[in-house]
């Protein structure tokens, strides 16, 4: 019982690190809470640092979440990985280091899939970026990819899986209400690349 709770807090306090912030205060002196979206991830990293920093960030962010999902063989537990990376998860969105005001959990949340299905990862990650090739948003790719992963984990008869999809599906949608009405009003941002970008260059 003693490992349990010893597991799930340190996946909650991997979760909870916070890697934009502190490269962002540390190599560029910009808390990237006060600039561009506000957000603490891969996306505003990438928009307010530059792109060898916003790589970096989504690296240790997946890594968070990838750990997290390894801690129960780690420490040879029989704990689904999938329910020990949620605290992970639940540690991004709410780090202790930041009075629980924290981000989307999207790449944390694709770290906790690696550790429990790489397959299933690889994947996910192919649905992503085709989606970003064609939406040039962040947002709207991370939407469809979520949606798409709760419908294809029912391919896998896992149900754990598919509740947990499931649950970060609804998530991130409600963490990216905002950005839904600016979708609907053609105000979102994009990415430099991707067919809607150049379409959207090319009638201005």
């Amino acid at each position: 019982m003693i490992i349990t709770i010893l597991i799930f807090i340190l996946a909650y306090l991997l979760g909870s690190l916070v890697p934009g912030v502190w490269i962002g205060q540390l190599f560029y002196h910009v808390d990237i809470r006060k600039v561009g979206s506000g957000n603490i991830g891969t996306t505003n990293s990438f928009r307010v640092l530059g792109p060898k920093a916003g790589t970096l960030v989504l690296l240790l962010d997946l890594l968070k979440g990838t750990l997290a999902g390894m801690l129960p063989m780690i420490f040879d537990s029989h704990i689904n990985a999938m329910l020990v990376g949620l605290a992970a998860i639940i540690g991004h969105t709410y780090p202790i280091w930041l009075k629980f005001k924290g981000g989307k959990a999207v790449a944390t949340s694709a770290g906790v899939l690696l550790a429990y299905n790489p397959s299933f990862f690889l994947l996910i990650v192919l649905v992503f970026v085709l989606t970003l090739l064609i939406s040039s948003m962040v947002s709207m790719s991370a939407m469809v990819t979520f949606t798409f992963a709760t419908l294809s984990s029912l391919y896998y008869h896992d149900w754990i899986l598919t509740i947990v999809a499931v649950s970060l599906t609804i998530f991130v949608f409600y963490r990216h209400r905002t950005n839904i009405v600016r979708i609907k009003n053609g105000t979102e941002s994009t990415v430099p690349f991707g067919w809607y970008y150049q379409k959207k260059k090319s009638t201005h």
